[in-house]
């Protein structure tokens, strides 16, 4: 029997001013996402996404919330979404994400789910090279490259 390793690469940054500027105004848009563009009257937890196309210009997203769970949308995909919609022949290049609950900015990076993860991938497909991911928390701020690194057991078609 063989064993593989995987292993997760990225790198951390302790403050919003330690990042690259290009990175750090990508935040700052996904915070502006999450503060005026989510609706979660039910969780209260706000979270905003903001998308750089290889052209330069900038989509956001944040959650949407139902009442009919889980009929709702996460702020990566939605943002994803309208990226490609909205920016058809362009890549996407980098997403920032950002959360805050009722006590403010989270400390901690929050992570994507399975199924935004799984849409990141896709997304890294079509433009056929990694996705720079930018997962922001006030107190530290995880930057990945490539979404295998975040959902290393993906699926895919033969």
């Amino acid at each position: 029997m063989e064993f593989k390793e995987r292993k997760i690469v990225y790198r951390e940054y302790l403050s919003i001013e330690e990042l690259p500027e290009k990175d750090a105004s990508l935040v700052r848009a996904a915070i502006g996402a999450a503060s005026s563009g989510s609706y979660s009257p039910y969780s209260g937890f706000r979270v905003g996404a903001a998308v750089r196309m290889s052209g330069g210009d900038i989509v956001i997203g944040a959650n949407q919330e139902n009442v009919a769970y889980p009929s709702g949308l996460c702020a990566e995909r939605t943002a994803l979404f309208y990226a490609h919609a909205s920016h058809p022949e362009e890549k996407v290049v980098a997403i920032a994400i950002a959360a805050i609950n009722r006590d403010g900015i989270m400390s901690s990076p929050v992570y994507p789910c399975g199924a935004c993860c799984q849409v990141m991938l896709e997304t890294q497909k079509r433009s056929s090279e990694p996705l720079h991911i930018i997962l922001y928390g006030k107190n530290r701020t995880e930057v990945v490259e490539g979404a295998e690194s975040l959902l290393p057991f993906s699926f895919e078609t033969f």
